[in-house]
């Protein structure tokens, strides 16, 4: 029969395993400590069952014993990697001309011992094993404690690679993106600075008589088409500041949508007009949701001025879809057209398909139109075929998401 005391882990086990209950009274009573835990077996396979289930620091194990004797035992444990390096004293009371000694040895021991057994050297020899084994668990523990602490040094060395790394790109990304607000900037500016100045000389020359009405109409006009798009480059920095600082405000309120499109197609009718790209609406009935006006205008003008900046001078539709709880909105070109690969980057912050013009904004409004897009836990997406034009869907709820309360 086994017993199985309960062991702490600070303490030592030792395993005692002979058939006489009275030996192992005795031995348990001969050996035992406070920082030690004896566990008995009064047969071979009982104490296989508890070497298998604990760590041990020491086995004393008779020779002797019917069924599995203590050699058998012993192999037994050199052949399992759990067991294998648990030291064994062997326990005989045979005389020592049964050369049991020599077999115990070639079975593993460490030591043997006769009965009667010497008490001193009893109790010296299983302290001794007892240290070495608290010793072996020591340096156990501390090349465990080392395993972390490296393991834990190359996280946080790669941690600091990979923080070093977006810090290289942030400062790139920040680089390319002053250079692409300068460039983006610098046009409509120096496009005012030219015009002023030609009428700066034509004044200079007493010509102020060709500012007539129609003149001054036309000039309004370019003056506007250049503050307005001044004004929309530096919308998106701001927006895109919002997104990152995660202030971006949605207030939805009741909106047809439909007439919010034909609104916003008038609006653009001018550039429209100047880039040869006629826009059509598809006619729709009234389509009522509730949304942030403004921001779905923001949405629509963003897939418009780009169907038109891309579009090849060629039609562009836009049409409304009804679905069940959701609105879908089509933007649709004949333009260049957008490969693959790029078709989900070009929603990421600066990635920009450059246009016939060589310019492409600052890569800016597509990713602001998802964030609104999704603001209203909305979808956008793109099917594109290069060479034969581009579909912009976006579809938004007719209610607007659940809030968090957190």
């Amino acid at each position: 029969m086994a017993t199985e005391p309960s062991a702490d882990e600070d303490t030592a086990r030792i395993l005692i395993v002979d058939d006489l209950s009275e030996n192992l009274l005795a031995l348990n009573a001969l050996i035992r400590q406070d920082d030690r835990t004896i566990f008995q077996a009064s047969r071979g396979e009982d104490a296989l069952n508890l070497l298998l289930e604990h760590e041990f620091a020491l086995a004393i194990l008779d020779v002797q014993m019917p069924g599995m004797n203590g050699f058998e035992l012993a192999k037994l444990m050199r052949s399992t990697e759990k067991t294998r390096q648990i030291p064994i004293i062997f326990v005989s009371a045979a005389g020592k001309e049964s050369n049991y000694a020599f077999t115990g040895y070639e079975s593993g021991a460490v030591d043997f011992l006769y009965k009667p057994l010497d008490v001193d050297a009893v109790r010296g020899k299983v302290s001794i094993f007892v240290e070495l084994y608290r010793q072996r668990r020591e340096a156990r523990r501390q090349v465990q404690a080392l395993e972390k602490s490296r393991q834990e040094q190359q996280l946080l060395m790669a941690q600091l690679l990979s923080t070093e790394g977006e810090l290289r790109s942030a400062l790139r990304m920040r680089d390319d993106f002053m250079s692409m607000a300068a460039h983006e900037l610098r046009t409509p500016l120096n496009t005012l600075f030219l015009e002023t100045q030609l009428r700066k000389i034509q004044l200079a020359k007493g010509q102020a008589h060709i500012f007539d009405t129609d003149y001054l109409q036309t000039m309004v006009v370019k003056d506007q088409r250049q503050i307005q798009s001044m004004v929309r480059l530096i919308d998106d920095m701001l927006d895109a500041s919002r997104v990152r600082s995660n202030r971006l405000s949605i207030r939805p309120t009741q909106v047809e949508l439909t007439a919010l499109l034909a609104r916003v197609v008038d609006n653009l009718s001018h550039q429209a007009d100047d880039a040869a790209t006629p826009i059509t609406l598809q006619a729709h009935a009234p389509v009522t949701g509730l949304w942030d006006e403004f921001r779905i205008e923001q949405v629509v003008i963003n897939l418009l001025t780009n169907a038109l900046r891309y579009g090849r001078g060629k039609p562009v539709d836009i049409s409304v879809h009804l679905l069940p709880g959701n609105v879908r909105i089509d933007v649709r070109d004949q333009g260049m057209g957008i490969p693959k690969a790029a078709q989900q980057r070009i929603f990421e912050q600066f990635e920009r398909v450059t246009g016939n013009d060589g310019t492409g904004g600052l890569g800016l409004g597509l990713y602001i139109t998802r964030q609104l897009v999704e603001a209203h836990g909305g979808l956008i997406g793109v099917q594109s075929v290069p060479g034969e034009g581009s579909v912009f869907q976006v579809t938004l709820p007719l209610s607007p998401p659940p809030t968090d309360p957190g």
